[in-house]
């Protein structure tokens, strides 16, 4: 597992609503917790049905029978040495609208949700081992759209701006000390309450907006940041044609979600490859967390996933997402395609043995290619859903 980047893959239960329709569980986890199949139901040009099995590899792949707890400590706790140590780390939650990624930070009664785990670790550090003069500080904002609103500040409208050490700083933004556990669980739900939702063929109660959460440790006398550590919920990822009835200002919406979400994974990607260049101005998010990019940074991502046949297509969008970010690694790895069954009807290919620099550089090439050609072909689907060609 990579000390920069953790990649995982959760699994909700299927629900009784899914399964009145007709749902059946399509996604199997392998015994080793780290390889998955989804069998995507399909239908050829005879009208026959058959099946085509994606296959998957991630750092972390959770059933779901695994809690909270599990998630957290297995890929959210170590975040915790990363943030004691004076380093920046940051917990991504992604995926559908309705997948799962609300009951994964929040939780509910019985199982504590990552939020309230991680708060409880924290306080346990710092009141074991931290300085009188330090304390915890928390900030909650959202980015709607191209703008950012404190969620603490009755929805203040905020600035983002680089500084002359092109540090991004956001101007007007509230930071509040918490001194337990309770008093930080009480400015995550005032802040969640301010969040922006909206109705969409998802969800009727879908999240429109990334909301982040920053505690940072600092010192009390000169506001030195000691250690930061973000937890983001993402707006859930959606194809044009969720939007597709809706009125414009949700289709722009949409539209922001999806580029932002592209910029996102660009720049995980180049954290995981180790690249120079980090292409941090795609976007309004990747720009304010530059900071969780640089230096001495660690990073997580949980992408939820239902396991029923009705929503195979959100689903598979939102491994393939989850698999580019993990991609050129598992390749280094030789098991990207471990599990990837040929599908009925083909001829399954050997694989040639090419010269190593060659053959490398072949398959780099293409896949960046191909990459390219499915984000320009995401861009013309949301222009035409907008009827906005330039």
């Amino acid at each position: 597992m990579s000390a920069a980047i953790t990649v995982a893959v959760r699994k909700r239960p299927l629900m009784r609503t899914e399964r009145d329709k007709g749902g059946t569980d399509i996604v199997e986890v392998s015994k080793n917790k780290k390889d998955m199949v989804l069998s995507e139901p399909k239908v050829r040009y005879d009208l026959t049905k058959y099946t085509e099995s994606h296959g998957y590899a991630f750092d972390r792949v959770f059933r779901e029978t695994d809690d909270n707890s599990t998630v957290y400590h297995e890929v959210c706790r170590p975040l915790l040495d990363t943030f004691m140590s004076g380093g920046n780390a940051t917990c991504f939650a992604y995926g559908q609208t309705g997948s799962g990624k609300t009951h994964t930070m929040l939780g509910k009664k019985g199982d504590k949700g990552v939020y309230l785990l991680a708060a409880e670790d924290i306080f346990n550090k710092v009141n074991g081992g931290v300085k009188a003069t330090q304390g915890v500080f928390v900030s909650f904002y959202e980015i709607y759209g191209r703008k950012l609103f404190d969620l603490l500040n009755e929805r203040a409208k905020l600035i983002a701006r680089e500084d002359g050490d092109k540090n991004i700083r956001i101007c007007g933004l509230t930071e509040h000390e918490v001194t337990s556990v309770d008093s930080l669980m009480g400015l995550m739900n005032r802040g969640g309450e301010q969040r922006c939702t909206g109705i969409t063929a998802a969800n009727s109660d879908s999240s429109r907006s990334h909301a982040i959460l920053k505690i940072e440790l600092q010192d009390k006398t000169t506001r030195r940041t000691k250690g930061v550590i973000s937890f983001i919920d993402l707006a859930g990822n959606e194809r044009g044609s969720d939007t597709a009835d809706a009125d414009r200002q949700t289709r722009v919406e949409g539209a922001e979600i999806n580029k932002s979400l592209l910029a996102l994974k660009e720049c995980i990607r180049s954290l995981g490859m180790g690249k120079s260049h980090i292409p941090f101005r795609g976007s309004v998010l990747t720009e304010v967390l530059r900071d969780s990019f640089l230096g001495s940074s660690r990073t997580t991502m949980i992408a939820h996933i239902s396991p029923s046949s009705s929503c195979c297509e959100h689903s598979l969008n939102t491994l393939r997402y989850t698999d580019r970010v993990k991609g050129l690694k598992q390749e280094r790895k030789g098991s990207g395609n471990a599990l990837r069954k040929p599908i009925a009807g083909r001829r399954s290919e050997p694989n040639a043995k090419q010269p190593a620099a060659k053959g490398g550089l072949a398959r780099e090439k293409k896949q960046k290619a191909e990459a390219i050609g499915e984000e320009v072909l995401q861009i013309v689907r949301v222009c035409w859903i907008k009827k906005d060609f330039f």
